[in-house]
């Protein structure tokens, strides 16, 4: 557990044994891990002084520091580490971007081939950002599904936004919504698009994963590409698409409740908007339904409300209304 921050396996049992038992010496402690001899005991037992872990008296009897100082400060200390070593991440990429300035195509596009590969790449790629990771999705996912992304929640600690435009038809994916709902929750802007040109991970401006044609031999390809000018004008591409897709607003909890159904007189509740925009995502009635939990007959009762507030009388001329006028965009508070 504590290999982490530098301790051996012996180490860290040598500790978490002082720990209950303090002012032992070398040989009680062998005593109680008895498949420990002196000699591993004893060399623990001295790192851990070297540490700042245990303190050690003059009669050789050893004592453990409390967790939340000593280990505070090895966590501190790993943290600076980690600061240093992300300037230092700064620093060599933008050595990498002035050496690869005129270099030739080969350097700027990798080939990837294979399933493992093209995954090892697609959650380097994540890592690898500082600022944003940009993505189409669309199925069927060559590099990994979303729900197994776990690249995205440790990118997201550190900072990193993340966007997604998702292809309509992934909706349908089985476990898309809950995984959706997810990624929301962490934070996750999402938006849908009716058709997506390709698949797409771009972080920041300086690298892009794009998944290629199944080779001869049956694997799955991907190009990774590097700053250039290809690179740009798929950044210009995600940005147009993200403009024009419609905001995905999920809610992970359901619960029809009386004051939610009630009508509105002079515009839709936010209940409606809710039901609007998981319809114009590409949901079934079924699926908004569930999601919202709502029998499908008030759902259907909202729809044929929101329809003589609009004065349209088919489905498509409401979508169209709702679209116009922002009804199916959340209330602003």
């Amino acid at each position: 557990m504590l290999d982490v921050l530098g301790l051996e396996p012996d180490e860290e049992r040598v500790y978490r044994a002082l720990l209950g038992r303090p002012g032992s010496t070398a040989a009680l402690l062998c005593g109680h891990l008895d498949d420990l001899a002196h000699a591993p005991v004893a060399r623990a037992l001295s790192r851990l002084v070297e540490w700042g872990l245990v303190s050690r008296s003059a009669d050789e009897r050893f004592t453990a520091a409390p967790p939340a100082v000593a280990l505070g400060a090895l966590i501190s200390q790993r943290r600076d580490g980690l600061r240093i070593a992300e300037h230092a991440l700064v620093t060599f990429a933008e050595e990498h971007r002035a050496a690869m300035t005129g270099s030739s195509i080969s350097d700027l596009i990798e080939v990837v081939t294979g399933v493992d590969a093209i995954r090892h790449r697609f959650l380097q790629v994540q890592q690898a950002a500082r600022t944003q990771v940009r993505s189409f999705i669309t199925a069927p996912f060559v590099a990994l599904p979303p729900d197994e992304n776990t690249a995205e929640p440790v990118a997201i600690g550190r900072g990193v936004h993340f966007r997604a435009v998702l292809d309509r038809a992934v909706l349908s994916e089985p476990g898309i919504i809950e995984d959706a709902i997810a990624s929301l929750g962490r934070g996750v802007h999402l938006r849908v698009a009716d058709e997506l040109p390709m698949q797409l991970v771009l972080a920041d401006a300086d690298l892009g994963l794009v998944p290629l044609a199944v080779t001869p031999a049956g694997e799955p390809g991907a190009a990774l590409l590097h700053r250039s000018g290809l690179l740009d004008a798929l950044d210009a591409l995600f940005e147009t698409v993200w403009r024009n897709a419609l905001p995905l607003e999920l809610s992970g909890t359901g619960g029809e409740t009386g004051p939610t159904v009630e009508i509105g007189a002079t515009g839709p509740t936010d209940l409606d908007r809710r039901i609007l925009a998981l319809l114009l995502a590409g949901l079934t009635d079924l699926a908004a339904a569930t999601q919202l939990g709502l029998s499908a007959r008030t759902l259907h009762r909202r729809l044929r409300h929101l329809m003589d507030l609009a004065g349209v009388r088919t489905r498509m001329q409401l979508g169209a209304h709702a679209v116009r006028n922002g009804w199916a965009e959340p209330v602003r508070t």
